[in-house]
């Protein structure tokens, strides 16, 4: 069964950090390109950052310099580590594993100013 568990969401001050982790099980993860999208209320889900199977990444422009994307294939876990967070970063973040079609369950992420 492919499954993504997102970690390490919650609440950080403007201008400080966080760091999602999304553990991946029931596929050949390092074969697989994995991503972060992020929604909030009534709007579309959109990509945040990528990274291919050989450590290639692609950020939307909102979120370059300040956050990371990486992957360990050992562990089978992708992250995000979040800079410089600021209000507008503020929404549930989904791991994706776009060759699956499978989403993560979400988790919510809250800068306050």
């Amino acid at each position: 069964q492919v499954q993504l568990v997102e970690s390490g969401g919650g609440l950080a001050q403007s201008g400080g950090s966080l760091r999602l982790s999304c553990a991946a099980s029931g596929f050949t993860f390092n074969t697989t390109v994995m991503g972060w999208y992020r929604q909030v209320p009534g709007k579309s889900r959109e990509m945040v950052a990528m990274i291919t199977t050989v450590g290639s990444t692609n950020y939307r422009d909102s979120v370059k310099g300040r956050f990371t994307i990486s992957r360990d294939n050992a562990k089978n876990t992708v992250y995000l580590q979040m800079s410089n967070l600021n209000p507008e970063d503020t929404a549930v973040y989904y791991c994706y594993a776009p060759s699956k079609s499978t989403w993560g369950q979400g988790i919510q992420v809250t800068v306050s100013a």
